[in-house]
């Protein structure tokens, strides 16, 4: 018998990256690869990009040159956001073999299939299957599984939004969502390999419903999708990745409170605190409207975690609209801030706006955002101080630890003790350690193990 080809992935950004990474992973395990771990020597590595950042792009050529430290001969490929906005850059990377855009990465293996039956194929350069992103107007669902104690489950994808910063809708489409029966199929496919918990995910999770080839009509809204969830059995923890204020409606808001598997956690971009930087950045929603979702959630789930996506240095940030959200978010009863720092892109509105904020700056307020989410986070941990919370255990040793989070989103550490891995344990959070985790009466949880 041959020896098996080996394959190995790196993933780029979000949550989404990370599903589509499984199940393109699962497609080269059908054709006989053992997957092995990036540092490992590999036959054929696999990058799924990310294009948020400017970061995420510069960050791709040290993936590839690693990859070619570890095995020269190594075929390299690369998909995901990057590779479907800029193929040519990505090709010219030294190392790079092939780069599929948004309609062909999920037919990667066959493309490798026929590179490794024809190596010499690529000794002139990288080969580039790419498309007009709006040929990416069909749906493949994906999700995560066997990466980690919980699972990310894609239910949508793309996006219709304008948002004048954003190249989101340029690397994937129009906003098209998985069929209802396919999310549960999925949803009790992961339930039945012991999986605890599932994340939702998507680029625009609270636009579910609309079908493929740019139908409009929603056949069911994301209110829908989550009743339906809440009912497969062996699922114990669902959670929502992110979504948009302005659909994230009340009636979600009181489901959720009430849910059999649904957890009080939310993450709810906002971008600024700033209606007028709202407005330029082409936002659905101004600041009221954000207060009032967060006000509902406390409302109805006092002890829900909160999370914020915050954007600093758009063109025409003065030091007084950063000032406006900075008060914004300070005063508001939110538990952290994923905070990003403004890069411009190509073929974006936003990037020909007068105003642009110098990248010293830009950095300075970045700064100041995440002490502010540090501190956000601290008052948080220390109002569930005493309660009684369910901790999800994740699988890693760090230093000795074991990590987990409750169902709210506060991140717990104990003794590592690996019967305790994709268990969930009712423990009392006790106290807050120096590098801000939380800790625990440890008999409690080996009375429940």
């Amino acid at each position: 018998m041959p020896t098996p080809k080996k394959v190995a992935f790196y993933t780029l950004g979000c949550k989404l990256n990370f599903s589509e990474t499984s199940t393109i992973a699962r497609g080269f395990s059908q054709e006989g690869f053992d997957r092995v771990d990036f540092n490992e020597k590999a036959d054929v590595y696999v990058i799924n990009t990310c294009s948020v950042t400017e970061n995420a792009d510069k960050r791709f050529k040290s993936i590839v040159r690693q990859s070619q430290k570890v095995n020269p001969e190594a075929f390299v490929a690369a998909v995901g956001c990057y590779a479907q906005l800029k193929p040519e850059e990505l090709a010219d990377v030294d190392g790079v073999d092939l780069v599929l855009g948004a309609t062909e990465k999920f037919n990667l293996t066959s493309y490798i299939n026929d590179l490794l039956a024809n190596p010499d194929r690529t000794r002139e350069g990288a080969e580039i299957h790419s498309c007009e992103i709006a040929d990416a107007d069909f749906y493949v669902g994906s999700y995560s599984i066997g990466d980690r104690t919980r699972a990310f489950l894609k239910v949508q994808d793309g996006c219709d939004y304008k948002c004048t910063y954003c190249t989101i809708p340029l690397a994937r489409g129009i906003s098209r969502s998985d069929t209802l029966q396919n999310v549960l199929d999925n949803a009790a496919e992961i339930s039945a390999k012991g999986i605890k918990e599932i994340v939702l995910t998507g680029v625009n999770i609270g636009d579910y419903g609309k079908g493929e080839f740019g139908n409009k009509k929603h056949e069911h809204t994301f209110f829908e999708l989550c009743q339906a969830l809440d009912t497969v059995n062996g699922i114990e923890r669902l959670r929502i990745s992110s979504i948009e204020p302005n659909l994230l409606k009340n009636e979600t808001i009181d489901f959720v409170s009430t849910s059999k598997a649904f957890v009080p956690h939310f993450h709810i971009p906002l971008q600024s605190g700033s209606d007028t930087l709202l407005k330029l950045m082409k936002r659905r929603y101004m600041s009221g409207l954000y207060i009032d979702r967060v006000s509902k959630i406390k409302k109805v789930m006092p002890n829900a975690c909160i999370g914020v996506d915050v954007i600093v240095g758009f063109p025409g940030e003065t030091d007084e609209l950063f000032l406006e959200t900075y008060h914004f978010l300070n005063e508001l009863d939110i538990s952290y801030l994923h905070v990003f720092t403004y890069s411009e892109r190509e073929n974006t509105e936003a990037a020909t706006m007068e105003g642009a904020v110098p990248k010293k700056v830009r950095a300075k307020r970045s700064k100041m955002l995440r002490g502010l989410s540090v501190k956000k986070r601290r008052a948080f941990y220390e109002t569930q101080l005493g309660n009684e919370l369910t901790v999800l255990f994740e699988g890693e040793n760090k230093e000795g630890y074991i990590h987990g989070f409750t169902e709210n989103y506060v991140k717990v550490k104990a003794p590592w003790n690996p019967e305790l891995v994709n268990t969930l344990q009712k423990v009392t959070l006790t106290k807050i350690d120096e590098d801000g985790l939380v800790r625990f009466d440890f008999i409690n949880v080996l009375k429940n193990a």
